[in-house]
Formats: C-alpha cells, structure tokens, sequence
C-alpha cells in the first residue's frame, strides 16, 4: 500500500522533475491510500494555481484510489506523530493514515527525511 503526499501529487500532476519517482505509487491504483487532508491540500493549490476544472480533475484521479476520512483514530496517532517528529499538521495526517494502512508514504517533503516508513527524494 502507498500514499502519496500532497506535495507527490502535485509534483506528479505538474509532470515535475520529481514526477517519475512518484508514478509507481500514483499509477498502482489497487494499493493506492489517499488521505481526505490530501484532496483538500491539492484542490486548493491547484485552484490558487490554475481554475477549479483542473482542481476537480486532480481530485478525480486521486479518488480513483481509497480516500481515507480523518477519523478519531488517524486524529489522536497525527497528534503524537507530529509532537514525536516535530510535523506540522497536514503532514502528520499524511504519516498517520499511512501507518494506519501499513501503507509507505511518498514524499518530496523535508519534514520527513529519515522517517521510517518514508520514500524521500530531494525536491528539484
């Protein structure tokens, strides 16, 4: 199982430098994990950065893998991620649900350098 950060996403979506590190996650649909806080961080950037037919069709294709509500559960456990990793709070949502999932977490984000369980790659 995998989630792909927002910042995967976007990187992925804009066919970015890093996009082809997070093609084998975005594209395995059947073990794809896709946090609500993730929609939410990718609609937005995406309207702020183009218009709503491309937010929407962001969102479209990361709804083709399992969106994973924020429950009381993945609440308590990002609570204590973020104070034990010092994460903020959209991240440490993202880490939660992939734990909760047995799930690796792709990311091009620094917060979570040296995180077990993290597939890092350096932004370029």
């Amino acid at each position: 199982m995998n989630v792909v950060d927002s910042s995967g996403w976007l990187e992925y979506l804009a066919d970015g430098p890093n996009a082809n590190f997070f093609a084998p996650a975005v594209e395995n649909i059947a073990g794809l994990v896709v946090p609500a806080i993730s929609l939410l961080e990718v609609f937005k950037r995406t309207l702020q950065q183009r218009d709503e037919d491309a937010a929407l069709q962001a969102v479209s294709l990361m709804e083709q893998g399992q969106v994973i509500p924020l429950d009381s559960a993945i609440a308590l456990a990002a609570a204590k991620l973020g104070i034990t990793h010092k994460l903020p709070l959209a991240d440490s949502v993202m880490l939660a649900t992939a734990r909760a999932h047995d799930a690796v977490l792709w990311t091009q984000d620094s917060d979570f350098e040296g995180i077990p369980g993290v597939k890092y790659i350096r932004k370029k």
